[in-house]
């Protein structure tokens, strides 16, 4: 009886392919280069993302911006004009208001605040040593006395007083600082010039603009 001979064939793989070891190579270092682009392509993306950051960073809170000062409301508490003599004296109550919008405090000195009728001080207040918190307001509460006994017999402070309306100056600067993440400081003044408009019939302030 013959002997049946049985032919050994190679084993296939599921799908009918059997990959080389060339081709397995190749496939990895394809893995790996796109894996390298991927990491390069984050790394890219976050250093644009912190140049955007310390941009924007550096053009509103390391900005220093310089603060300003400003007169509250006033309150007249006596006014009394006397066109014949001439002369002026009143009393009212307000506030200094020194306003921070910076990302750290305004710390400045004491100051004065001068009051003047065409040139010349009629009346002065003190500003104490103080300061003004990040991005906010420091109120402070004043009274003031002002009189036209210093000024030259050549002013026109009697036609003024007649028209029933006298318009005084007021000038303020206050030097100080301004302090940025406790170790940057900058110089800056907080300064004001405000003209004041008093309606002597009511005995109130008609207007009152500063700048």
């Amino acid at each position: 009886m013959a002997e049946k001979t049985h032919q050994a064939y190679p084993t296939a793989q599921a799908n009918g392919y059997t990959r080389s070891d060339g081709e397995s190579l190749v496939s990895e270092d394809e893995l790996k280069r796109k894996k390298r682009i991927k990491l390069f392509t984050y790394i890219g993306i976050f250093i644009v993302f912190q140049i955007i950051v310390m941009t924007v960073f550096g053009l509103t809170v390391m900005k220093v911006k310089t603060p300003k000062a400003r007169w509250g409301e006033i309150n007249v508490q006596s006014l009394t004009s006397v066109p014949a003599t001439p002369s002026f004296d009143t009393k009212f109550t307000t506030q200094i208001r020194i306003k921070n919008t910076n990302w750290g405090p305004f710390k400045f000195d004491a100051g004065t605040a001068t009051f003047l009728y065409q040139g010349a001080a009629i009346g002065q207040v003190a500003i104490p040593k103080s300061k003004a918190g990040m991005r906010s307001t420091k109120k402070i509460d004043v009274e003031v006395s002002l009189n036209t006994n210093a000024l030259p017999s050549s002013s026109t402070l009697g036609s003024e007083l007649s028209s029933g309306v006298l318009t005084v100056t007021s000038q303020v600067q206050l030097k100080g600082k301004v302090e940025l993440m406790l170790i940057m400081k900058k110089n800056k003044n907080a300064s004001m010039d405000c003209t004041i408009a008093f309606d002597l019939s009511s005995k109130k302030v008609k207007s009152l603009e500063c700048k």
